[in-house]
């Protein structure tokens, strides 16, 4: 019998929809709309996309989106006025810079400029130390996607033994403080550590984000985990282009609970998740009751 196919697509638009009523309401209640800005320097493809799919949704959610593109030779200082220009304007929530920046420009320096209040990624020093303490903060959005799916598939997590195989600051380390918040025994694993296969058994929870298409084999799962794939590697097999994850599906699928295919698994939570960081942004601003789009309601806390 093989695994339970976690369908994030589905859970990503019932995320939205709830973003949506929420804004509704603080649309009718309090005449607020909460307000996007999205950066985007240079005319990176896959960049392009990826902004123009935040727009949109923004849209069909029912919040204002500010769309920012400017050229690639465009000097930092100049990204870095605008970015504090956004961080004044009462309209906007949430401010995004699309990574990566062009060469010359410091991405940790426009980071730091951006309102830690608005910081809709996450990325931000101050909620990075806010998350790893305990504390309210903004969370980046994949993280908080899995986090979300993890809850529907399996409820309570506490007691479970989680695995995280990647260490980066956008996923790998958000993702274990994250997991510790559920009350999950953690271990962040990556490309050195040793024995990995042996160490990605144990894990009750599996969450790879590690880069490397199909790295992670079924036999390096527990019967029955649940497997969280973050990996968007495109490869080339049988003569075409196809995306694959960090996990090798086929052999995965056979062994564990559930698992999130690739693509339709972690990836559409990502912008559900801005959506949903900008619509709590715009209510801490204006001290109101945060909602939870990530639980149905009714749903068991």
């Amino acid at each position: 019998m093989g695994a339970r196919i976690i369908d994030g697509r589905g859970f990503a638009a019932g995320v939205r929809a709830r973003v949506a009523e929420a804004v509704g309401r603080l649309r009718s209640g309090h005449g607020l709309v909460p307000g996007l800005a999205v950066v985007l320097v240079g005319e990176d493809p896959a960049s392009q996309v990826y902004v123009r799919n935040k727009a949109v949704q923004t849209r069909e959610a029912g919040m204002a989106s500010f769309e920012h593109r400017l050229a690639a030779e465009t000097p930092q200082a100049a990204l870095l006025a605008l970015v504090a220009r956004l961080n004044a304007d009462p309209a906007v929530h949430g401010i995004l810079v699309q990574l990566p920046l062009p060469a010359h420009m410091d991405a940790g320096a426009v980071i730091a400029a951006i309102d830690p209040r608005k910081d809709v990624d996450g990325f931000h020093a101050l909620n990075v130390g806010l998350l790893g303490t305990g504390q309210k903060a903004l969370v980046p959005c994949t993280p908080s996607g899995c986090l979300m799916l993890l809850r529907e598939t399996l409820g309570d997590l506490s007691g479970l033994e989680a695995v995280v195989v990647g260490r980066s600051n956008i996923v790998g380390k958000p993702m274990a403080q994250l997991l510790l918040a559920e009350n999950c025994t953690v271990t962040i694993a990556h490309s050195r550590t040793r024995e990995l296969a042996a160490v990605c058994r144990r894990a009750d929870i599996l969450v790879a984000a590690v880069g490397r298409a199909r790295m992670i084999r079924g036999e390096w799962i527990k019967p029955g985990a649940t497997v969280i794939d973050v990996g968007i590697n495109r490869i080339e097999e049988e003569g075409r282009s196809r995306l694959v994850g960090d996990v090798d599906f086929a052999g995965a699928a056979q062994v564990a609970g559930a698992i999130t295919p690739v693509p339709g698994g972690v990836g559409p939570m990502t912008i559900a998740c801005l959506l949903a960081n900008t619509l709590v942004a715009c209510c801490r601003a204006h001290g109101l009751p945060e909602p939870d789009p990530g639980r149905a309601e009714g749903a068991a806390a």
